[in-house]
């Protein structure tokens, strides 16, 4: 009868060579090339390269992990084995455009980790494609390019920031203000109201402290037993849908009796009458465009406002541009509209440089339908491709001084290129840009041309998103008189 020795011994000699098992056939699917695969290595079995990524991306510098496979390879394009799946990484320009736009663009559907693709569902902007995503990302980036939406973004930031910044300022003698926080305390709710039209009240505080508890599962493990982080956003994410979905029945009940031109993007996807815009996939959308007004915008403004800091040169310059555009308008006793502020070339360049240097970002990742070339690179059917914009905006090759914030040099520098990709590109582009930029320029003015601010010491934190890790806080002074 056998012991629990030879029990033992049995378990151990199984144990061992199905590792050996793994070696192997891990070995043996490194050394089968095919051609046309880029150089590079699976790293380790299972884990691939994934630890080393993260060990990175925890960094101050994220890219390295790019630029150390770059120099070891000599190619900016190589192969890896990330988060689960072999993986072509580009920290090529024109590779990474290829991958964005045009005919093989068409072969790389969206990938996402799966507690991700848990919390956005199916019906997701973000997942979905063919003329359903075309029909839904046109319809929405439509209207977020409207001069309507525009003017009204502009009133309400009017109207709520000032009064934040001012109630802010008075708090002490020298009041200490949390730029991060301040964003996203007043970008959440003006977009919100873009979206469904919902105004400040005890829904709006209730939408938010759902929103809170549904965005931090994005990057949780994939686990969705009761008390687990992805069940409880899980459950946010549910009692959001419910709130909208009461909103879209009493729009649709009320759509005969005026007929008013849309007022928030809600109002687009219902009026279009399309039996596949239903409510739930119209709710769980309005909630995946939730996310930038708690994450990119914010990050976007607190980071220039950073790097401001850093640069009082450019800081200079932006003040100069700003007050010389308020009194202009005071002179002339006129508010200031949305054009005003997207005519401020210098603001622009800082907003620009921030996207480039901060890669709120970092980088996209899609997966191959089928057998597909990128300039001369394969990717092969059912890999991932990662377009790594972080090292791309980072390239001393293409950029000069690329680590240094340096707004002049868009006055020569083409953002057209495929050098620069801060909001992705293609079919996929981000359809809220022009209004990060119009909220971004708007807070930057009011702030420079009311206060007078120091900031204290903070770092970015680049990984699971972009932050800064105290929120960034500056101690700020009223301007008298504007100075």
């Amino acid at each position: 009868m056998p012991t629990a020795t030879s029990w033992l011994t049995a378990a151990a000699a199984t144990a061992i060579a199905a590792v050996a098992i793994v070696l192997i056939v891990w070995r043996t699917r490194r050394r089968r090339r095919r051609p046309g695969l880029p150089p590079g290595s699976f790293g380790w079995p299972l884990v691939g390269e994934t630890l080393d990524f993260v060990s990175c991306a925890y960094s101050p510098h994220p890219e390295s992990f790019v630029d150390k496979r770059r120099s070891l390879y000599g190619s900016s394009v190589f192969v890896s084995h990330l988060f689960g799946s072999a993986t072509v990484v580009t920290a090529d320009a024109e590779v990474s455009r290829a991958a964005l736009q045009g005919e093989a663009a068409r072969a790389l559907v969206p990938w996402y980790p799966r507690s991700l693709t848990e919390l956005m569902g199916n019906s997701s902007i973000l997942l979905i494609n063919g003329p359903l995503h075309r029909r839904l990302h046109g319809l929405v980036a439509a209207f977020f390019k409207s001069d309507h939406l525009k003017s009204q973004l502009t009133a309400d930031m009017h109207r709520r920031l000032p009064a934040a910044l001012a109630a802010a300022a008075q708090s002490s003698e020298s009041p200490l203000l949390r730029v991060q926080h301040l964003a996203k305390s007043v970008v959440f709710e003006i977009l919100v109201r873009g979206l469904i039209g919902l105004e400040s009240g005890s829904e709006m505080q209730q939408l938010k402290q759902e929103f809170q508890e549904f965005i931090v599962g994005l990057m949780s493990l994939p686990i969705k037993l009761p008390g687990t982080r992805l069940y409880r956003s899980l459950q946010a994410k549910k009692r959001m849908a419910r709130l909208i979905q009461r909103i879209i029945r009493e729009k649709r009940a009320g759509r005969g009796a005026a007929n008013l031109p849309p007022r928030a993007a809600i109002d687009v996807l219902i009026s279009d009458g399309s039996d596949e815009l239903t409510d739930e996939l119209i709710s769980d959308n309005m909630i995946d465009l939730m996310i930038p007004a708690e994450d990119s915008v914010p990050v976007l403004i607190t980071l220039a406002v950073k790097f401001l800091s850093e640069c009082p040169l450019a800081l200079h310059q932006l003040e100069e541009e700003n007050m010389q555009l308020k009194r202009q308008k005071t002179d002339k006793g006129e508010t200031l509209q949305w054009t005003d502020y997207m005519s401020l070339s210098f603001t622009q360049h800082v907003i620009t440089e921030t996207l480039r240097l901060g890669n709120i970002i970092g980088g996209i990742m899609r997966k191959a339908v089928r057998d597909v070339e990128l300039k001369g690179h394969l990717i092969p059917k059912g890999w991932c491709v990662f377009v790594y914009f972080r090292s791309v905006h980072l390239d001393d090759s293409l950029y000069d001084e690329p680590y240094k914030f340096n707004p002049w040099r868009w006055k020569e520098k083409d953002m057209s290129s495929g050098s620069f990709t801060p909001f992705g590109g293609g079919q996929r582009l981000c359809p809220g840009l022009d209004l990060a930029r119009l909220e971004a320029s708007i807070f930057l003015h009011h702030l420079v041309t009311s206060f007078r601010w120091v900031a204290e010491e903070d770092h970015i934190v680049n990984f699971p998103t972009v932050r800064l890790k105290r929120g960034m806080p500056i101690r700020v002074t009223k301007k008298i008189n504007d100075d």
